[in-house]
């Protein structure tokens, strides 16, 4: 269905990428695009965002929502990788999340979409399709997250993860097309709803 998935957000660099994933929180990557497409061109690095200011930033940001928050975390993190990091995205989960603003799922966002090094984001569209599959069973993203890494692959992880959202976009949503679905075989939570629609018609 999804043979060579794609990042939906757009970036060129780690930096950009950290950035777009702090913006896409409560927000479409459509319109995180749209803002990025504005702000990346005048402020790629930490020292020019941190040039903008927090009015400066908001100016760009505003229109994806929990703009101050966000300004108040790209602020804290650009200020931070220049402090503890050279101005350079580190490499590691662990000192990915020193930044502010950044938990597990936006640092494996990065990690696995710009700097290429096997993660498993989680995010609704992931949780909710890795449990209907039965892939992992939890409530929680990190618990998710430490299931499907044990489960699956490690080769896997980077393509399956956008796989999953395209999946939990396009079919698996929250109220699921499993008749559409070509999983439907391979699916206990779909194979269930079909035979109780047909049990209850």
């Amino acid at each position: 269905m999804y043979p060579n998935p794609k990042p939906s957000l757009n970036f060129k660099n780690p930096f950009e990428c950290l950035v777009a994933t702090i913006l896409s929180a409560q927000c479409t990557d459509v319109r995180v695009n749209i803002v990025t497409r504005e702000l990346f061109p005048v402020s790629n690095t930490p020292e020019k965002i941190l040039a903008l200011g927090e009015k400066g930033l908001i100016r760009y940001i505003r229109s994806t929502g929990f703009y101050r928050a966000k300004a108040k975390h790209i602020l804290g993190a650009c200020s931070e990788l220049i402090k503890s990091f050279k101005g350079k995205v580190p490499a590691s989960l662990e000192k990915l999340q020193t930044l502010p603003g950044v938990g597990r799922k936006t640092a494996s966002v990065v990690l696995s979409q710009a700097l290429h090094i096997p993660a498993f984001p989680v995010d609704r569209h992931v949780l909710r399709v890795a449990n209907r599959l039965a892939l992992a069973h939890a409530t929680t993203p990190d618990k998710i997250d430490l299931q499907l890494r044990k489960n699956i692959p490690e080769k896997l992880w980077i393509p399956l993860h956008i796989q999953l959202i395209y999946l939990g976009r396009q079919l698996c949503k929250p109220k699921p097309l499993c008749e559409k679905c070509p999983l439907l075989p391979l699916c206990p939570e779909g194979k269930r709803r079909m035979e109780a629609k047909h049990a209850h018609p």
